[in-house]
């Protein structure tokens, strides 16, 4: 039996993970929201999983450390000085961070570092990602990592490439440059598309999500994987064994 903890229970994904494991044979499944005392509930799990919002990330990271707990982070739009403390409490525990837990978005993120090294330079690469009307941070994290992949495949510094959306005269296209586009609309659960657009020719890898469950049962694979891991950064990559095959 499997003790879980999952911080941020009360969310869409929170509530979905919740359900999947209460449902599954195997788990135990404790909860907590933003008020709760994660310093117990953390103490009496044998891992947790984090999608609450990225301060909530912070705290119960601090708390896997002091346990040396293992712990699962699917939370986006941390800033900066919040990865850096995640980073930090890798040092004493497992420590997975995954935008997306989705299996297929994470053999997107493969394809298309695969993609970009192939075609190199002469193709520009644009991303267009869709999601729900309540989806608070924009770009979305599986959007943001598509780009840093990309920049690394160009050699480009994430930040200063990307282009996020376009208005105005803003000149032609150069190739130093990566577009983020952000569609919030209805109750679209995700949908990632990158473009590699040559002269001549195009490639468009697509990746569609329709229930949320989705990356409720990629969450509990990254959970039970993460068991027993020795202290240390880890993302779906790791788990799917898709950096082995690099």
């Amino acid at each position: 039996m499997i003790r879980v903890h999952v911080h941020g229970a009360g969310g869409r994904l929170g509530q979905a993970i919740v359900r999947i494991a209460t449902g599954s044979l195997g788990y135990e499944v404790s909860k907590s929201g933003r008020e709760d005392d994660l310093s117990a509930l953390v103490a009496e799990c044998d891992v947790a999983i984090d999608v609450s919002q990225p301060e909530g990330s912070v705290a119960i990271a601090t708390c896997c450390a002091a346990e040396k707990k293992p712990l699962v982070i699917g939370t986006t739009g941390h800033s900066a000085s919040q990865l850096h403390s995640l980073r930090a409490a890798s040092a004493a525990t497992a420590t997975l961070l995954a935008p997306n837990f989705s299996v297929g978005i994470n053999l997107l993120f493969w394809l298309t570092e695969k993609t970009g090294v192939i075609l190199g330079t002469e193709f520009d690469a644009e991303i267009v990602e869709l999601h729900h009307r309540l989806k608070k941070d924009s770009p979305s994290g599986t959007a943001k990592r598509l780009g840093e992949i990309i920049a690394k495949t160009k050699a480009l510094d994430y930040e200063n490439a990307a282009r996020h959306g376009r208005e105005g005269i803003v000149g032609e296209r150069t190739m130093s440059e990566i577009g983020l586009h952000a569609v919030r609309a209805g109750d679209i659960v995700g949908e990632h598309t990158v473009y590699f657009a040559g002269t001549g020719e195009r490639i468009e890898l697509t990746h569609r999500v329709s229930s949320r469950d989705t990356f409720a049962k990629g969450a509990l694979r990254a959970a039970t994987w993460l068991i027993g891991k020795p202290a240390g950064w880890y993302d779906m990559q790791d788990v799917l064994g898709l950096r082995a095959n690099g």
